[in-house]
């Protein structure tokens, strides 16, 4: 068995010609991994491709020595990887209640001492309990984040991707998801985050990878990263305060 829970190797993604991810080869142990990058450098084609939501033209991803490429996404979820998708992409028409009770908890537990229902995510998160019938339209964009967070960990995941989960947020909102997420990672939940802000990368991982181009163009701590202003620059093209 392999040390690592998530293993891609050389995975190829193409729109049409363009050619988005390039040989992508990335390791998922159990402690959180940040994927960072500016936009349109192929973060949320990676978290696509890892859900089976886009075709990789080669390359291989492995989720606990099971080989997932070419699955369909509901077969790669059954397996214990939960989405959180850039802008939540949650149901207008919904109430939150509905929400979470289209998912079925049918697996058993994957962490913490027992599997995830809908009560459980209402002690995670007593303000969805608080707006369970209100529409997802009428939910603040920190409210949508706890739906589609509740909603990913309904499948009862080992592995929990979220993509770009601070967008749109007001730094108090940002706060609390950071520590809900710490929470998650210490009941010994896996989570790969990705993410622009290097910030919010560093609060939630130690271990960085910086996507440039649709290439792994670094993987080091975030500690050393912190630290390396012209690599910030270089990577990132921002000057730190």
């Amino acid at each position: 068995m392999s040390e690592h829970l998530l293993e891609v190797d050389n995975l190829n993604v193409y729109y049409g010609p363009a050619h988005i991810l390039q040989g992508v080869t990335l390791r998922v142990s159990v402690e959180p991994l940040a994927l960072l990058g500016r936009n349109g450098m192929g973060k949320t084609t990676l978290c696509q491709a890892l859900m089976g939501l886009v075709p990789a033209a080669s390359g291989s991803v492995r989720f606990d020595g099971i080989d997932l490429t070419g699955r369909k996404p509901y077969s790669i979820a059954n397996r214990g990887i939960g989405y959180v998708p850039q802008g939540r992409r949650i149901f207008p028409s919904l109430s939150v209640h509905e929400h979470l009770r289209l998912v079925p908890s049918s697996r058993g537990p994957a962490i913490g001492s027992s599997p995830w229902t809908v009560d459980r995510v209402y002690d995670l998160f007593p303000r969805l309990k608080e707006r369970r019938r209100n529409g997802a339209s009428a939910l603040s964009g920190g409210e949508q984040q706890m739906l589609a967070i509740g909603r990913a960990l309904l499948t009862n995941p080992r592995l929990l991707i979220m993509d770009e989960p601070s967008e749109g947020l007001a730094p108090v909102i940002v706060e609390q998801l950071l520590d809900t997420l710490r929470h998650l990672s210490a009941e010994g939940l896996t989570i790969l985050i990705v993410e622009q802000k290097l910030a919010v990368a560093t609060a939630i991982a130690e271990r960085l990878a910086i996507m440039v181009s649709g290439k792994i163009a670094l993987e080091t701590t975030s500690s050393a990263f912190t630290n390396d202003v012209d690599a910030q620059r270089r990577y990132l093209g921002v000057s730190p305060r």
